[in-house]
């Protein structure tokens, strides 16, 4: 499918969802929550088009954003593969059950849920002062495996299912249980979103729902955006990706805030 069937003139539109995608890969190369960014955007400025043709063509572009994050940080930061690769495995499998799923629930009968529970972690980042500042791994051998299963499992249904804060999700999951620091976790939950992504990209391309030309010239800003912001991770550290996701936790609550009250 091509963007040009839908808009003669793409040059302003393009431009504008360039510069989101900057932004967004910024974002989730930290954190997480560069979907709160970009999907919107391609909502607002691609009006009339499918959904799924939209969450389609913002997976193809993320992927390319997410993997240059996770090839940053697999550079200079140690990655705790005990615990991420049962994850990655679990992940796809289940993204792509996510996403098939979606065409038979409403997704935004997940919405209230999501809030409660983005609610309940900047709740508990706020009140454990050092959460993630140390990176001191508390699990090991079968229990260590078991929670990586698990983690895989849930997140990758709900990326494929619904999508938003699945960056921020898997951060608050390494971090609090696993025991790993922010950074440590930021490098972990890019693999896993590498992952997530991969698998939703396989179903919408195969069902039809890519814009590819508008996607793969968004990725050129969002890839960008992700070396900047992994870079700045990684040299500024867990203070530094603390920060920014209290932040992006705080704009996902006051995003679902709005989506509910607008019913």
């Amino acid at each position: 499918m091509s963007l040009l069937e839908y808009l003669p003139d793409l040059t302003p539109q393009l431009l504008a969802l360039c510069a989101f995608a900057l932004l967004a890969g910024f974002i989730d190369s930290v954190v997480g929550g560069g979907g709160l960014i970009q999907v919107p955007a391609l909502f607002v400025l691609m009006p009339g088009l499918p959904p799924a043709t939209l969450l389609g063509t913002n997976k193809l572009c993320s992927i390319w954003g997410t993997s240059a994050a996770a090839w940053q940080y697999l550079r200079r930061v140690p990655v705790q593969w005990r615990a991420t690769l049962p994850a990655c495995a679990l992940a796809f499998a289940c993204s792509l059950l996510g996403a098939r799923a979606v065409t038979m629930t409403p997704p935004e009968q997940l919405r209230p849920v999501v809030l409660a529970l983005l609610l309940a972690v900047l709740a508990y980042t706020l009140w454990k002062k050092d959460l993630g500042a140390l990176h001191a791994p508390r699990l090991a051998g079968r229990r260590e495996l078991a929670a990586a299963c698990a983690l895989g499992g849930i997140i990758g249904f709900y990326d494929g299912f619904f999508g938003p804060g699945t960056g921020s999700f898997l951060i608050f999951a390494f971090v609090g249980l696993f025991g790993f620091s922010f950074l440590a976790a930021s490098a972990s939950a890019k693999l896993v979103n590498v992952v997530t992504n991969g698998a939703a990209v396989l179903w919408f391309g195969s069902t039809g729902h890519i814009l590819y030309d508008v996607a793969l010239t968004m990725a050129v800003f969002n890839v960008a955006g992700s070396v900047i912001g992994a870079r700045m991770a990684i040299r500024h550290g867990t203070g530094f990706v603390r920060t920014l996701y209290i932040g992006v936790v705080g704009a996902l609550i006051l995003k679902f805030c709005w989506d509910l009250l607008r019913g």
